[in-house]
């Protein structure tokens, strides 16, 4: 039987899938992100064999040497920017990560972000609720259509390609993407055209979503001299990380209406916000959601105690991250 730490509270699915081995699960009691501090501490008190961590915990070799006996950390998360890898190399510890799971609830959420954008949804949502209505008008909340506008899509990975999909053969959009190599899947698909640059796709789409790992090439991929490529008639989405967006630019650019809207899912210091951002009635904020189902979030409990337990039975997880 081995002790396995979980930091945060994740659906019972995997829980039980743990326990039901025979393992011995630990859950932090914290209700909230733990502190480095307070990881730590954990960590060492309870020294397990195993550790379940989150998107929203900062792994390197200090927590690492806090639980010395734990040769695995799977992260209950697609993306593991969390985890300095080199770190991991360095002690030997396997990372894992559940990708692929989230993939049409993430591009849902996009596409639900575009269209409450393009029908400004929640200002009139607002207007209502403040008692403004007094009667229909022809020129009240005037937004845009979806059919027959090109939506670009940078990062062209399983989400960018399903957002496209949903675009083109849901509502009629032309889709441009660029990525740093073409892809087949985007191409037929979803008829996509490829660009050699981001700018490119800036300067020609009506609508813009971010799907783009977060890397250094990619930290404020979208800048001020980015933003101010694109038409003042577009709107920027973004649901994949954060610091792709310099946001205080993003809020200089609503304010001065530079582009006409913008829906974050992620916020580049999260969960605080770039000042005056929440101010701005041509912005849509969700809390990091787009993967906040039943359905999705039960899965990837799952999959990380897969993980889990295959490691811990000597064998290769399923969804062991590559360093290189």
């Amino acid at each position: 039987m081995a002790k396995i730490y979980i930091t945060r509270q994740i659906p019972e699915s995997g829980l039980a899938l743990l326990k039901k081995e025979g393992h011995e699960v630990v859950v932090s009691k914290k209700d909230g992100v733990l502190t480095r501090e307070e990881l730590v501490s954990e960590l060492e008190k309870y020294n397990p064999d195993a550790v379940l961590c989150l998107l929203t915990d900062k792994i390197d070799s200090e927590v690492f040497d806090a639980a010395p006996n734990a040769k695995i950390f799977a992260n209950y998360a697609v993306g593991f920017n969390n985890i300095n890898l080199e770190d991991a190399d360095a002690k030997g510890v396997t990372v894992t990560n559940t990708p692929g799971v989230l993939t049409d609830t993430v591009a849902e959420h996009t596409v639900t972000l575009m269209c409450a954008l393009a029908k400004r949804v929640v200002e009139a949502d607002s207007f209502v609720r403040a008692g403004k209505y007094e009667g229909w008008g022809p020129m009240m909340f005037l937004g845009s259509d979806l059919k027959g506008k090109t939506l670009g899509v940078l990062g062209a990975g399983r989400i960018g390609t399903r957002v496209a999909e949903i675009a083109h053969n849901g509502f009629g959009m032309s889709v441009i993407y660029y990525d740093i190599k073409h892809s087949e899947y985007i191409e037929k698909g979803a008829s996509a055209e490829f660009r050699e640059t981001p700018e490119e796709v800036l300067k020609d789409a009506d609508f813009v979503t971010m799907h783009v790992p977060l890397l250094d090439s990619t930290t404020h991929l979208i800048n001020k001299e980015r933003l101010e490529m694109m038409k003042t008639s577009a709107y920027l989405v973004n649901t994949s990380r954060g610091p792709v967006i310099d946001e205080v630019a993003l809020v200089n650019a609503l304010k001065n209406k530079k582009i006409r809207g913008a829906a974050l899912d992620v916020f580049e210091n999260e969960p605080k916000l770039a000042e005056g951002l929440s101010d701005l009635d041509n912005v849509i904020i969700t809390p990091h959601i787009a993967s906040a189902t039943d359905e999705t979030r039960g899965k990837m409990s799952e999959i990380v105690a897969q993980n889990i337990i295959a490691f811990l039975k000597g064998e290769e997880p399923l969804n062991k991250v590559d360093s290189e």
